[in-house]
């Protein structure tokens, strides 16, 4: 019967270290994953930058055009009121 207990226990060892091997391996698989999808990650961040200045650039120029129309239509209002 004494025989028994520490094969048992060294069964018992044997089957954590087994499913800490097998944890481990899912472990790694998740990083390895999750390392991809942070890359994935900064190629989209990147596009995003780089289309919010596209965009603002855009704005600023619409902006830009937009006041130089309303100022010569305030100058051509006032030229048009001192005749």
């Amino acid at each position: 019967m004494s025989q028994s207990h520490p094969t048992s226990a060294t069964q018992a060892k044997d089957r954590h270290y087994a499913h800490l091997s097998g944890s481990l391996i899912r472990l790694s698989h998740s990083i390895g994953q999750t390392a991809d999808l942070f890359a994935a990650l900064q190629v989209d961040l990147d596009a995003m930058r780089l289309l919010a200045g596209w965009h603002a650039a855009q704005f600023m120029t619409v902006g830009a055009t937009t006041t130089e129309q309303v100022m010569r239509a305030a100058e051509q209002s006032q030229d048009g009121d001192s005749e």
